[in-house]
């Protein structure tokens, strides 16, 4: 009897460690995967040479972005982060790369898109927004260093909306990533191109959306906020918020 419960006890700590060593697994594989993608000579050196300052695997990480889910890279513009996301999802994972039609129309675009896409070899392109190309049920969403323009040039109103619109493309559970240029209160962040936390934050309240999670890891001590982004190549103070749509 007291070899029996003993066997019982032992198969219980070989279950419960199990089920830690699978995920731990399975994040050490998405790590190398991402190194190995994110070092490929196919890549463009300027993408590559903007991984310090931006920290994809560790973002990745931090949203919980797992290998096979369907993400979304919400106004991906040029596409740095599509090609993140390509690779922390893996081949079975898919990133729909989603462009506002204003973006598109830029000279080249069509074909720089492509081009990378085609090399990707996981990822749709969306152009206009998500609810016409009839985009649903995606696990989760990014947008980086774009809040800040919608807020910008359309005020809250229409900053709810675009996260709205990405609300209803993700399935519930699902996590929103939102990184933006930190701005301060009492300076011209429209023109600056950056946008206070607590504008961000009640954005995605109103949206309806639950912030689960800041994160100062993109925080630039060198950046005291009251320079245009651009003036600063873009080695900026940023946020990180951990966005949720609830179950």
């Amino acid at each position: 009897m007291k070899f029996a419960k003993q066997t019982t006890w032992t198969l219980a700590f070989c279950l419960v460690a199990g089920a830690f060593v699978v995920p731990v697994h399975a994040q050490d594989e998405q790590v190398a995967r991402m190194r190995t993608a994110l070092a490929s000579p196919a890549r463009p050196a300027e993408d590559k040479a903007r991984d310090a300052v931006r920290k994809p695997i560790e973002t990745v990480q931090y949203l919980g972005i797992k290998t096979g889910q369907t993400v979304i890279d919400v106004w991906a513009v040029g596409g740095w982060f599509t090609e993140v996301l390509s690779a922390a999802v893996g081949p079975s994972g898919k990133v729909i790369a989603q462009n506002p039609d204003f973006f598109t129309e830029r000279p080249n675009f069509a074909a720089t898109e492509k081009t990378r896409h085609d090399r990707l070899g996981n990822v749709q392109a969306v152009h206009g927004e998500l609810a016409a190309a009839n985009v649903m049920g995606a696990d989760a969403a990014i947008t980086a260093l774009n809040l800040h323009d919608v807020y910008g040039q359309g005020g809250e109103a229409a900053a709810v909306a675009f996260a709205k619109g990405v609300y209803d493309a993700l399935k519930p559970g699902a996590v929103f990533g939102v990184i933006d240029h930190v701005g301060i209160a009492g300076q011209d962040n429209k023109a600056f191109h950056r946008i206070q936390l607590e504008q961000a934050r009640d954005v995605l309240v109103k949206a309806g959306f639950t912030i689960e999670a800041e994160s100062n890891m993109l925080h630039d001590p060198a950046d005291d906020h009251t320079k245009r982004v651009f003036d600063l190549a873009r080695h900026t103070d940023q946020f990180v918020i951990r966005a949720r749509k609830p179950q």
